[in-house]
């Protein structure tokens, strides 16, 4: 691994921790050259399948995308960045445990309403809101009170 820094070739590993659940290693890392320090992540690649869009374009799955829209919905709410990154990882294994090479997004899509309605309802009805294009205020009004009707039930 290169130092970020002054190029080295050789650094050195002081610490590694999984984080992820176990799908990502941490590792902090010294240089010998410049004892700088910083910290790099490692992660299996594995191959997540291709989305179709509604339209019935086919595009790459795109792991940003889904972090944007999950932080989007979460702007100003309580939810952690470490809770984040892991609703991001249950979900890409979704993907890639179906056993497809494609996925519709609408699948996807039913992926992060579940993890969102998890972390957060109010992102949740955010995400929803756009994502079911609501139009009025009383699809905002029959999905709060299916929440309501789910947490009554618990």
């Amino acid at each position: 691994m290169y130092c970020p820094f002054c190029n080295s070739s050789d650094t050195k590993v002081i610490d590694s921790r999984l984080i992820r659940e176990g799908n990502q290693t941490r590792r902090r890392r010294e240089c010998p050259d410049c004892e700088e320090r910083f910290t790099t992540y490692e992660a299996a690649e594995l191959s997540l399948p291709r989305v179709i869009k509604r339209d019935g374009r086919r595009v790459p799955f795109s792991e940003e995308k889904l972090r944007d829209g999950l932080s989007k919905a979460l702007q100003k709410r309580p939810v952690s960045v470490e809770e984040i990154e892991t609703a991001i990882a249950r979900i890409k294994r979704k993907t890639m445990t179906s056993g497809n090479r494609e996925i519709q997004s609408s699948q996807l899509g039913a992926w992060v309403m579940d993890e969102l309605y998890q972390l957060d309802q109010v992102a949740y009805v955010r995400f929803a809101s756009v994502y079911r294009c609501f139009q009025d205020i009383d699809e905002f009004r029959k999905e709060i009170s299916k929440i309501m009707r789910h947490a009554k039930q618990k």
